[in-house]
C-alpha cells in the first residue's frame, strides 16, 4: 500500500479518497473508517459504498469507548441536541469555544491511529479532509492550519520519516473541495455529511448547510436528497 485515507464516507474524505486513487491507483490505497460512538450508522454505511465504488481495501476501527464521557451531541448517550443553525450562530452562543458537535480531539486521535495502521501496511502517506471552513472561528480546532502543521511534524518524526500527513484542502474552502471532487468524478450521491441519521439529510444542521452552500457556489446540484421544507420546520 502507498496511501491510507482517513475515511468517514463524507464529502471531504471522499474527495481525498478520489485524489489518492488518482495518484496511486486503487490497489495501492486503503481506507480507514472509524466508529467513534456515533448516534447513527449512516457515515459507516456511506464509507462502505464509496470504498466499494473505488475498489479500495477498507478497514474499520472501533474507538467509541474513548469518547464515552463526552457530552458531544453526535455521540450515543449524549443528552445534547444537534444544533440546526449556521456555525457562526453556534459560535456566538459558545463565546468562541468549539461547537457541541466537536468530538474531543478526534482528528488528533484518528490521525495517530491512522499513522499506526498506515505504517503497519507500508503506506507513505495518510490523507484527511480538513478544510478552512471547518476551522473558521474555532468551531473545530483540530482542523486548523496550526494543528495540521504540528500533528504532521509529530507523525513524521514519530515514524522516523516513514509516513507523512497529507491535507490537500487545509487552506481551501468547502466549495473548492466540491469543485475538485466534481472534476475527478467523486460519487457525491453515495456520500453522507448530515449529523442526523434520518432517511434523508436534514438540510439544516451546520454541515448540511455548508455542503449545500458549497454546491451552490459551484453552480451544481447536490445529488443527495434532503428532507422537505415542511419537515425541516
Amino acid at each position: 500500500m502507498k496511501a491510507l485515507v482517513l475515511f468517514s464516507g463524507g464529502l471531504d474524505s471522499s474527495v481525498c479518497l478520489g485524489l489518492a486513487v488518482k495518484k496511486y491507483g486503487a490497489d495501492e490505497v486503503m481506507a480507514l473508517s472509524v466508529y467513534y460512538g456515533q448516534k447513527h450508522k449512516k457515515e459507516m454505511e456511506a464509507s462502505e459504498k464509496v470504498a466499494a465504488f473505488y475498489g479500495v481495501k477498507r478497514v474499520t476501527l472501533d474507538l467509541g469507548e474513548i469518547f464515552r464521557g463526552s457530552r458531544c451531541s453526535l455521540l450515543e448517550g449524549s443528552a445534547e441536541e444537534i444544533p440546526h443553525e449556521e456555525y457562526a450562530e453556534q459560535l456566538a452562543k459558545t463565546g468562541g469555544a468549539p461547537v457541541n458537535t466537536y468530538v474531543p480531539f478526534r482528528n488528533g486521535l484518528f490521525l495517530s491511529a491512522a499513522a499506526s495502521v498506515g505504517l503497519s501496511n507500508g503506506c507513505e502517506a495518510v490523507y484527511y479532509g480538513a478544510h478552512a471552513d471547518d476551522a473558521a472561528g474555532n468551531a473545530y480546532p483540530d482542523t486548523s492550519v496550526a494543528f495540521n502543521r504540528l500533528i504532521s511534524e509529530a507523525v513524521y518524526e514519530g515514524s522516523g520519516g516513514a509516513i507523512q500527513i497529507v491535507a490537500p484542502f487545509i487552506n481551501a474552502s468547502k466549495a473548492h473541495v466540491v469543485a475538485v471532487g466534481s472534476e475527478i468524478g467523486v460519487p457525491f450521491a453515495l456520500t453522507w455529511s448530515c449529523y442526523e441519521g434520518h432517511e434523508k439529510a436534514c438540510g439544516t444542521c451546520g454541515t448540511c448547510r455548508d455542503r449545500k452552500r458549497a454546491f451552490e457556489e459551484n453552480g451544481l446540484v447536490d445529488p443527495v436528497e434532503y428532507e422537505t421544507a415542511e419537515k425541516k420546520r
